[in-house]
């Protein structure tokens, strides 16, 4: 990302705050105190299944360091439990309130997608706050119809959630295997509510997110040790 904005090495620093979240500061190098103080780049980074995520934004140090991205694969674990018994082994993250938005339909394929949209907003939150992986996503509840979300019984503000599907075909020996993930990012924007925001048209899409295959990642790798 640095190479690609043309800024060296020695101009910029990868700092990191008490709670572990990470930042960009550039070198001042003749820009305006102002300037400067809005070139600060937060970014956060998580995989899972064969999903592998980064998340950046640009701004002031207090809120580009809140920013976290959460993704759930769109299964159920182990491979073969039933859709309703997966969702109760993980009713200690949920509120009853979500399990009741969760099983507001008898499909099983709805009911597991929202189940982990809900953990992926969750997810989404705690990274982005810095909090350790064993925070209790109990304390957290999100309405997503009502577009409301809730820690220990407070409203969340000046939260935006973005929140998207990501489907892959993932080469398994000799057969294609299809995956499917729910995606959020939240990032602090200090206002006086939170967003929520639905991408469900890829030309919306694809207008901030970009998807990179392993191979284009092996291709850059000469351009990153040169």
């Amino acid at each position: 990302m640095m190479r690609h904005r043309r800024i060296p090495r020695a101009k910029w620093k990868d700092d990191c705050t008490v709670n572990g979240k990470r930042w960009i500061e550039q070198a001042q190098d003749g820009m305006s105190a102002e300037r400067f103080m809005h070139s600060m780049i937060g970014y956060h980074s998580m995989f899972e299944g064969s999903l592998c995520s980064m998340i950046m934004v640009q701004g002031v140090k207090h809120r580009v360091v809140n920013i976290g991205i959460g993704t759930k694969q769109v299964q159920v674990e182990p491979k073969g439990t039933s859709v309703s018994a997966y969702i109760e082994s993980q009713a200690h993250k949920l509120t009853p309130l979500e399990m009741g938005i969760i099983n507001q339909d008898s499909d099983d394929a709805t009911r597991l997608r929202r189940f982990c949209m809900i953990l992926a907003l969750k997810q989404a939150y705690v990274k982005a706050i810095g909090h350790a992986n064993g925070f209790d996503y109990a304390r957290l509840e999100f309405n997503v119809p009502e577009e409301t979300a809730m820690g220990d019984s407070y409203p969340l503000t000046g939260w935006e959630f973005r929140i998207w599907k990501t489907r892959l075909a993932v080469a398994r020996r000799n057969k294609i295997v299809h995956e499917e993930y729910e995606c959020v990012c939240a990032f602090f924007r200090g206002t006086t509510h939170s967003k929520f925001i639905f991408y469900d048209s890829v030309d919306d899409l694809n207008k901030w997110v970009q998807f990179i295959t392993i191979d284009q990642m092996v291709k850059v790798i000469p351009k990153l040790t040169a």
